[in-house]
C-alpha cells in the first residue's frame, strides 16, 4: 500500500521548503526513523525523517529545488508496486494521507468516474491556480480588501493582484507568475480561509471550466463553477473596475471602490487626493492618508455623477428616546484579538503585581537627555530599556511555556503595544537590550507610525519574548493588561502623577507611577515576578544605573 509524503511544516510560520540533500533515492530501503532529506525552510535547515517503512518509489521535489508545505514530497511503498495512479492524479499540491491504496481503489475510481463529473487531476499548460496567502505567522484566514486587476487583464511577473486585510494588517500581494487573469474566485470583501481559490492565472482564452468547481481546501469545495458562475463574474469584473471621478478641468479620476467607500465616509473629496496607484489611481492607504488642505475647495462646477461621488454620508439622525443600534462588520483583526486574548486569558492562568515607582529623578534625566540636539527620548522608552535590563538579570520572566517543557530566552525581544484604528498591533524591538535609548526610541516611533499606517511587515510583529503596554499618556493610572502569548508576562505603565509623597518623614510634593506586571503562572511564580519588579524599579528610579 503506496503512501504519500508531502513537504512538511518544520516551523509556524513556514509555507514553503527547500530541499536542500536527499539522503535516500528511489529504490532505497526505507525504515521507521530513516531520515528521508534535510530540509531548508525560512529558519534552519532540518533534517527529516520518515514515518513509513517500505521502498522509496518516487521522489517529487529534486535537490534545490522549493515547493509549498504539503506538495508530494516522496511516495513509499511496495518493492515493485504500481503507483501510476497516484502519479497520473498528482494535484499541484497533495492532500496529505497516511495510506493511499492503489491497485483496487483505483479500479473502483474508474467505474465511478463514469456516474460522477470527474475533479480536476491536472491543469491546462500555463495555468496556476493562485490560492489564499498566509501573509503572517497566525492568519488563518483573509480578506480581499481591493482587486487590483479584473477577469482578463494581463498579469505580469510581480503586479499587484489585490490588498489583502489580515488579522494584523492590510498588505498588498503581488502575482509570481505571467498571463492573463481567467477567474477570481473571492470577491472583495469575502473573506476565505488561507490556502482557498483566489484567482486562476494562465494564457489567455484558456477553458478553465471545471477547475474551479473541483478546487478543494481541506476536502471542502471553496468556490462554484466557472460555468453556473459566468454571470456573477461579468457582475464582479465591473464591481472591481476603478470608479471614475471628473475633475473641475474635466479631467478622469481614477479610484478603487473601497477608496471611493472610505472617502465617501470621512467625507473627503477624491478630487483632492493624489493616487499613488497605476496611472494615478486612488487607493484605499492614499484615501486614509490624505490630510484636507486649509485651502477653501475648488469652486469649479463638476458634473452631476462627480456630486455624488464625492458627498459625505450624512450622519444618523436619533431623535430622544428611540432605541437605536448600528452592526459594524468585524474586521480580521478584530477577529484575531478577540480569539488569541481569550486563548490566553482562558488557557493561561494570570496573576498581577503592582509596584509604584517614583519618578523624579527619571524626570530629571529625561530633560538633560533631551537637550542634546536631535535627541528624543520618552519615559516609556526608559522603562523599555529598564525592562531589557531587568529581564537579562530575571530570565525566567522571558520565559514562555510548552506542554513538555518551559522555554527560556537569553535574547531580549520587547513588543510594544501599538493602538490602531482597527485594534491593537504589537510590533517588536529585537535585541532591546543591546539598544541605546535613543535607538530605542526612534525605532519606537518608527515601528508606531508604520503600524498606524498600516505599513508594518508581518516579520515585524513576530518574535517578542516580553511586552509593554503603556496608557499612561491618556491618563490611566493603573491598568492590567492581558498576557500577549506566548510571552509569559506584560507590564503595564500607567500615567506619572503628581501628588503628595513621604520623604525623609517629611511630606513633599512628588511624581508617582503606578506598574503592573501581569505573569503566567505556570512559568512565573509569585517571588519571581515581585523580584523582576523590584530590579526595574531600581532601574527606572535610578536611570543613570541603566548605563553601569
Amino acid at each position: 500500500m503506496a503512501t504519500i509524503i508531502t513537504m512538511p511544516r518544520l516551523s509556524d510560520t513556514m509555507t514553503e521548503g527547500t530541499v536542500a540533500t536527499w539522503l535516500k533515492k528511489v529504490g532505497d530501503k526505507i525504515s521507521e526513523g530513516d531520515i528521508l532529506a534535510e530540509i531548508e525552510t525560512d529558519k534552519a535547515t532540518m533534517e527529516f525523517e520518515s514515518f513509513n517503512e517500505g521502498t522509496l518509489l518516487h521522489i517529487g521535489i529534486p535537490e534545490g529545488e522549493t515547493a509549498p508545505v504539503d506538495s508530494l514530497l516522496a511516495i513509499i511503498g511496495n518493492e515493485g508496486e504500481d503507483i501510476s495512479a497516484l502519479l497520473a492524479g498528482k494535484p499541484t499540491t497533495a492532500t496529505p494521507a497516511e495510506t493511499a491504496p492503489v491497485a483496487t481503489e483505483a479500479t473502483e475510481a474508474k467505474k465511478e468516474e463514469s456516474a460522477a463529473p470527474a475533479a480536476v487531476t491536472s491543469l491546462p499548460k500555463g495555468v496556476v491556480v493562485v490560492t489564499m496567502p498566509r501573509l503572517s505567522d497566525t492568519m488563518t484566514e483573509g480578506t480581499v480588501a481591493t482587486w487590483l486587476k479584473k477577469v482578463g487583464d494581463t498579469v505580469a511577473e510581480g503586479d499587484i493582484l489585490a490588498e489583502i486585510e489580515t488579522d494584523k494588517a492590510t498588505m498588498e500581494f503581488e502575482s509570481f507568475n505571467e498571463g492573463t487573469l481567467l477567474y477570481i474566485g473571492i470577491q472583495e470583501g469575502n473573506t476565505a480561509p488561507v490556502d482557498s481559490l483566489l484567482a486562476i492565472i494562465g494564457p489567455a482564452g484558456t477553458d478553465i471550466s471545471g477547475i474551479a468547481e473541483n478546487y478543494t481546501t481541506g476536502g471542502a469545495p471553496q468556490a462554484a463553477s466557472v460555468a453556473t458562475e459566468e454571470t456573477k463574474a461579468v457582475t464582479a469584473e465591473k464591481a472591481a473596475e476603478p470608479v471614475e471621478t471628473v475633475s473641475s478641468d474635466g479631467k478622469r479620476i481614477l479610484a478603487s471602490p473601497l477608496a471611493k467607500k472610505i472617502a465617501s465616509e470621512k467625507g473627503i473629496q477624491l478630487t483632492q487626493v493624489k493616487g499613488s496607484g497605476e496611472n494615478g489611481r486612488i487607493t484605499k492607504n492614499d484615501v486614509e492618508n490624505f490630510t484636507p488642505q486649509t485651502a477653501a475647495a475648488p469652486t469649479a462646477t463638476t458634473t452631476a455623477p462627480a456630486k455624488a461621488e464625492t458627498a459625505a454620508a450624512p450622519k444618523v439622525f436619533v431623535p430622544a428616546g428611540e432605541v437605536f443600534t448600528e452592526e459594524i462588520k468585524n474586521s480580521q483583526m478584530r477577529k484575531i484579538i478577540a480569539k488569541r486574548l481569550a486563548e490566553s486569558l482562558f488557557t493561561a492562568p494570570h496573576y498581577n503585581l503592582v509596584i509604584e515607582v517614583t519618578m523624579d529623578e527619571a524626570m530629571k534625566s529625561r530633560a538633560i537627555i533631551n537637550s542634546v540636539p536631535d535627541t528624543k527620548v520618552s519615559f516609556n522608552d526608559m522603562v523599555i530599556k529598564a525592562c531589557a535590563i531587568a529581564l537579562k538579570k530575571h530570565p525566567k520572566i522571558n520565559s514562555q511555556w510548552r506542554e513538555d517543557a518551559i522555554i527560556i530566552n537569553h535574547h531580549v525581544n520587547i513588543g510594544v503595544a501599538v493602538a490602531v484604528e482597527d485594534g491593537l498591533v504589537v510590533p517588536v524591538l529585537r535585541f532591546t537590550d543591546a539598544m541605546s535609548l535613543s535607538q530605542i526610541g526612534g525605532n519606537v516611533r518608527d515601528l508606531a507610525g508604520r503600524a498606524k499606517n498600516k505599513k508594518l511587515l508581518p516579520t515585524e510583529m513576530e518574535g517578542s519574548t516580553f511586552t509593554v503596554s503603556n496608557l499612561g499618556m491618556f491618563g490611566i493610572t493603573e491598568f492590567n493588561s492581558i498576557i500577549n502569548q506566548p510571552n509569559s508576562a506584560i507590564l503595564s505603565v500607567g500615567a506619572i502623577v503628581e501628588k503628595p509623597v513621604v520623604k525623609d518623614g517629611q511630606i513633599v510634593v512628588g511624581n508617582t507611577m503606578m506598574l503592573s506586571l501581569a505573569c503566567d503562572h505556570r512559568t512565573i511564580d509569585g517571588a519571581t515576578g515581585a523580584q523582576f519588579l523590584q530590579t526595574l524599579k531600581q532601574y527606572i528610579e535610578n536611570p543613570v544605573t541603566m548605563l553601569a
